[in-house]
């Protein structure tokens, strides 16, 4: 039986949560009391055990069945005492998807190893299917208890440090294209796979192109039913919409820890906080904040239910104007010194970052415009724009690879 109990009130939650960390973590040095250095899996096998790792998933299946609001409780308590593990069931986008689409084998299996090591990349756009996922031509062939995977993906986020990725792949050519698509756990660690940096304006390099000759991926890794992985895919991609609407993609301040939203702090810094346009506009940004915070609370219930999950959308559009905005804000506090960059001009170099980062929202997890569309179709009930191939078996769809291409 768990030491943490459902029905406790939040501040009973708290201190329970609090004790077993003051009992197994050494929050000044930021490891676990009993080991000298810190080993993020055998870590997070502890908060795994304890059902931490991913309280709002039912006990059966590493969890507390806890609630959003206790879910929140334990995070700020892990928070409170410096501490990592927890929340995975809200951020680690690989074991969420197997964990709502994948087959109880396929849990038993990966879902312990997913919760306490590796990261999982997303192996969705490709060069001629990026607004159209469904059009991708990477292929699947079975042999034996194997698929044999050929193709190339671009714009997957930390492919070098991920031991897995959810691939999506061509396996019915002869279907249209929504319905020959599969969805698998691909194993990145394997001969056949090529990963190359793409340099970013941020001058990060975040994002790859992978290519992929011959390498395998087990039929027992595959997420969903053969050919019905679009319908898997839809789970992935709500909780990574999710995910980009709570602002994952930006970068913490140190007043934010502190509990202060950073723009006052530029502006109080840079005596603009008594500019009557600019706290118009701060109270404008950080209504944009509160209001979007709502919507993911009503998107996060939305999901535990079946049905459409076409709110997340909303959320990541509307993080995506608030970070453009907040960015703008900046540089207008700033003013001229907002052309400035490099390390002895902090604010500065912070906010030309923030401003050109705001765009990997716009664009990842599908583009403003898409969610624009869904919102239309799924949230306004606007009718569907015209789909052309609706209904014609993918190899005949034509696309700019040059005719009687396949693959």
């Amino acid at each position: 039986m768990s030491q943490f109990d459902s029905d406790a009130s939040p501040e009973a939650l708290r201190v329970a949560v609090l004790s077993w960390l003051d009992t197994h973590w050494d929050s000044e040095n930021r490891r676990p009391l009993t080991e000298p250095t810190y080993d993020r899996r055998h870590w997070r096998q502890q908060v795994l055990e304890a059902g931490l790792a991913v309280p709002s998933w039912p006990p059966e299946w590493f969890g507390l069945g806890m609630t959003a609001a206790q879910c929140k409780v334990i995070e700020k308590a892990f928070a409170e005492r410096n501490a990592s593990g927890t929340s995975l069931d809200r951020y680690h986008l690989g074991a969420i998807t197997v964990f709502r689409a994948g087959s109880d084998a396929l849990k038993r299996e990966m879902l312990p190893e997913l919760l306490t090591g590796p990261i999982c990349c997303l192996l969705y756009s490709e060069p001629n299917a990026g607004s159209d996922l469904a059009g991708i031509r990477t292929r699947a062939e079975r042999e034996g208890d194997k698929y044999v995977i050929n193709g190339q993906k671009v714009w997957t986020s930390n492919a070098r440090e991920a031991d897995y990725g959810m691939l999506l792949a061509r396996t019915d050519w002869d279907a249209p294209k929504h319905r020959g698509i599969t969805f698998f756990l691909f194993p990145m660690r394997q001969a056949g796979v090529e990963i190359r940096p793409i340099n970013q304006i941020t001058g990060e390099s975040e994002f790859n192109e992978i290519f992929i000759e011959n390498a395998l991926v087990p039929e027992r890794f595959m997420i969903g039913n053969l050919n019905e992985g679009w319908g898997s895919f839809q789970t992935a991609i709500a909780y990574e919409r999710l995910i980009m609407g709570q602002g994952i993609t930006g970068r913490r301040r140190n007043s934010e820890a502190r509990g202060r939203p950073p723009l006052l702090e530029l502006a109080e810094k840079n005596d603009r906080l008594n500019d009557p346009v600019v706290r118009q506009r701060l109270a404008q940004a950080l209504a944009y904040r509160e209001v979007n915070s709502l919507n993911n609370e009503r998107a996060m219930t939305q999901m535990m239910t079946p049905g459409s999950m076409s709110l997340m959308s909303l959320s990541k559009l509307a993080m995506s104007r608030i970070q453009h905005g907040e960015a703008a804000i900046a540089t207008d506090i700033l003013g001229p010194k907002a052309l400035l960059d490099g390390p002895d001009n902090s604010d500065a170099a912070n906010t030309n970052f923030d401003a050109a980062k705001a765009y990997m929202n716009s664009i990842g997890g599908g583009t403003d415009q898409i969610q624009r569309n869904i919102i239309a179709e799924k949230v306004l009930g606007l009718p569907k724009e015209h789909e052309p191939d609706k209904g014609i078996a993918f190899r005949e769809v034509k696309s700019g690879t040059g005719p009687g291409t396949t693959g």
